[in-house]
């Protein structure tokens, strides 16, 4: 069974700092690409950031410049460190992961977390 388990999230104020965590366990083989999405009330979830196995990295465009993305292959760890936090990046956070569970595996399977919620608020 694989887990993908979120923390760090939290009220923080407009131009603060936050760095959320994802933690994958149980029987994984590879992990290839990690990313996180976001949602915020009302609205579809998007993608914030991804970083493939080789760490190259991807945002969308409203966080560039403010949040970076980085992960650790050995502790199967994957974090987000957003700055100069803004009311719109209010939103519950999901990581998710593509990975295989063992070498017969045919295509890597995407996983999510359950998701944290970042509040953004004076």
């Amino acid at each position: 069974q694989v887990q993908l388990v979120e923390s760090g999230g939290g009220l923080v104020q407009p131009g603060g700092s936050l760095r959320l965590s994802c933690a994958a366990s149980g029987s994984i083989f590879s992990i290839y690409a990690m990313g996180w999405y976001r949602q915020a009330p009302g609205k579809e979830r998007e993608l914030v950031a991804t970083i493939t196995s080789d760490s190259s990295t991807n945002f969308a465009d409203s966080v560039k410049g403010r949040f970076t993305i980085s992960r650790d292959n050995a502790k199967k760890m994957v974090y987000l460190q957003m700055n100069s936090l803004k009311s719109e990046d209010t939103a519950v956070y999901y990581c998710n992961a593509d990975l295989k569970v063992n070498l017969y595996q045919h295509r890597p399977h995407t996983y999510w977390g359950q998701g944290t919620q970042v509040t953004v608020s004076s």
